[in-house]
């Protein structure tokens, strides 16, 4: 059981992302932010879900090498999602270019979004996995033209957001709405409900 001196309702947020602040907020959370920046090159022979779960556990434990003495006893918690075509990991575009040539090979299929919630607690880190099917409708290139004209695919892995525009895409799910966000809220509440540090 986690135990602090801080209030029980904040925690070490390893991410930059608006949308998991919002995610934790709804389960009651507040968030200190300490993104951690790690190289996020997928190592040699690495499946998608084995890439997914390194990235979200080497956040959390970098984020800790970011934290004054003050911050160090809080829950760090970190998570990395990455959209994964057959064993094929589809990051953030890199470009214009890029982006089209992912949402052309994300169009009319099914592709899966994996994301890793790692919670460290005093340098023991705790990894939970969430995998989910996605089917998406077919698209023209006049409509990714359009999607990619609205700049809202930068920065995002898959290059789209199922709570952005492209959400009028998403034929159908199989799997956590809000892992393909970025943060599977159930996941997230399991293993902070483990340690006591929600009790919902």
């Amino acid at each position: 059981m986690w135990k602090n001196n801080h209030n029980n309702s904040t925690i070490i947020l390893a991410s930059r992302s608006p949308r998991r602040v919002e995610l934790l907020k709804q389960i009651g959370l507040d968030c200190k932010i300490f993104p951690a920046d790690i190289d996020e090159s997928q190592l040699l022979d690495e499946s998608p879900v084995q890439y997914v779960t390194r990235l979200a556990r080497e956040k959390a434990a970098a984020c800790t090498a970011l934290l004054a003495a003050e911050h160090l006893d809080y829950p760090i918690l970190a998570a990395d999602t990455t959209v994964a075509l057959s064993s094929a990991v589809l990051g953030k575009p890199v470009d214009d270019d890029d982006a089209r040539a992912i949402l052309n090979s994300l169009s009319a299929g099914v592709h899966q979004v994996h994301t890793a919630v790692a919670l460290n607690l005093n340098g023991e880190i705790e990894v939970l996995l969430s995998s989910t099917n996605v089917e998406m409708m077919p698209l023209s290139a006049e409509q990714i033209e359009k999607y990619i004209a609205t700049g809202d695919h930068r920065d995002k892995a898959g290059s789209y957001g199922i709570q952005g525009l492209a959400g009028a895409w998403i034929k159908r799910i199989e799997g956590s709405y809000t892992g393909v966000m970025g943060l599977p809220i159930f996941e997230t509440a399991a293993l902070l409900r483990k340690h006591r540090i929600i009790t919902i």
